[in-house]
């Protein structure tokens, strides 16, 4: 898995989900300090937290066209300076309309993040490790979510809320100069010849071409793309108002809310970098019933796990009790985390799977849209976050029932 230059590759994917969530994680936990800065009500924090997922959605389409068109690198390396510079621009926020400006340009930037590394993966390992990796590069996000809270939280408390941004902005730009210098497109010919010969023994032997629209309008990817928006929805419920929550209505100071956020989000690590392997492991053990086997039995399991767990946090009287069951929810959360690009990579062919796996990722990113800012609205209609938890829970117990019923082998012609 890592010899032939594929471990700097593993690495830098991973760098990069750390820089991603740490970028993005930083407003979550400044949102206490902001949102008095700025004089903003609930509801307005919530459309603030929504309108990063407007570019976001979009560019997660847009993004994995382009991966496919110029390629993982050249989008990576531009998505990473773009989004590195509209997250330094945070400082220049004078209100409310200004905030949402900034936000929707810094979630075109992160847009093609995830869409990229699943190309890259697809363009430098086999079908048997696919899984493994995704998990392994996108466990990187979690760690960044982590290490946000005590970094941004130590610096607003000593020097303010805008220097957090400047040090993350600057963190960023030094990634994309190292990842340029140092990381290459695709690996050599006699490893790309591997690649596709491992590859075809995996798909369709037909040798017909599928256009990008044959894929898009098939019950797999379409429901893959549902439940990956039902993981969505919990987890930016998690990202946007959990520090939040923790202050408002557990009563925690700002330092001891940065300090507790990071329990969910190392779960959440160990989560995201197990389940590609479960899967993986699956795979080979149940080879006989199919890929898509394997990438059910994790995605429903533990998708379910993750709703029962989000929906009883709602209703704890205690903050030990709400913390280890949002800590659970997320654990369970991401062990799915690899799945939902595992069954992109499993069914699509290498010209579109940047593409399909880019328009998946803006369906189920419009959770990022709308559960933001419905949780702002609710917790100011009702006063409390139970509600908020309870939808976040029945939602993903929906999602894992349709995988059960229509993610299926995709028929191809003879």
């Amino acid at each position: 898995m890592f010899s032939k230059g594929r471990g700097v590759v593993i690495l830098f994917l991973f760098l990069a989900g750390v820089v991603n969530y740490l970028d993005r994680s930083a407003l979550s936990v400044g949102a206490p300090f902001i949102r008095h800065d700025l004089t903003l009500t609930d509801t307005q924090m919530g459309i603030i937290f929504s309108s990063f997922s407007v570019g976001y959605a979009i560019f997660n389409f847009l993004g994995g066209m382009a991966s496919d068109r110029f390629g993982a690198k050249l989008t990576l390396f531009v998505a990473m300076i773009v989004w590195s510079l509209f997250s330094g621009a945070i400082v220049l926020a004078v209100g409310f309309v200004s905030m949402i400006v900034i936000r929707v340009l810094f979630g075109m930037g992160e847009g093609p993040l995830s869409a990229t590394i699943n190309k890259m993966v697809n363009n430098w390992f086999p079908p048997s490790n696919r899984a493994s990796v995704v998990g392994l590069t996108n466990s990187g996000t979690p760690l960044g979510g982590a290490i946000s809270g005590p970094i941004v939280g130590f610096i607003a408390i000593s020097f303010g809320w805008r220097y957090s941004f400047i040090a993350i902005m600057l963190i960023g730009l030094i990634w994309a100069l190292f990842w340029w210098k140092f990381v290459k497109e695709k690996p050599s010919d006699s490893t790309s010849a591997e690649l596709e010969i491992a590859a075809a023994k995996e798909r369709d032997q037909s040798g017909k071409k599928y256009s990008l629209t044959f894929y898009l309008k098939q019950k797999t990817v379409l429901f893959t793309a549902f439940a990956f928006f039902a993981y969505n929805y919990i987890l930016f419920f998690f990202l946007t108002w959990f520090p939040s929550y923790l202050v408002d209505a557990r009563g925690l100071s700002v330092k001891d809310m940065s300090v507790v956020t990071v329990i969910p989000w190392i779960l959440g690590f160990l989560g995201l970098a197990l389940g590609g392997i479960v899967s993986d492991f699956f795979y080979k053990k149940f080879i006989k019933k199919g890929v898509l086997f394997s990438r059910k039995l994790v995605l429903v399991t533990c998708l379910f796990l993750s709703a029962v767990c989000i929906g009883f946090a709602g209703v704890v009287t205690t903050t030990v009790g709400a913390v280890t069951l949002v800590a659970l929810s997320v654990f369970f959360l991401y062990l799915t985390g690899a799945i939902y690009w595992a069954i992109i990579n499993d069914v699509v062919d290498q010209n579109n799977v940047g593409s399909v796996g880019g328009f998946m990722h803006f369906l189920a990113n419009t959770a990022g849209i709308i559960g933001p800012t419905l949780t702002g609205y609710l917790v100011d209609k009702s006063g409390t976050f139970t509600a908020a938890f309870i939808l976040a829970g029945a939602l993903a117990v929906v999602a894992s029932l349709a995988v059960i019923r229509f993610v299926r082998p995709i028929v191809k012609e003879a």
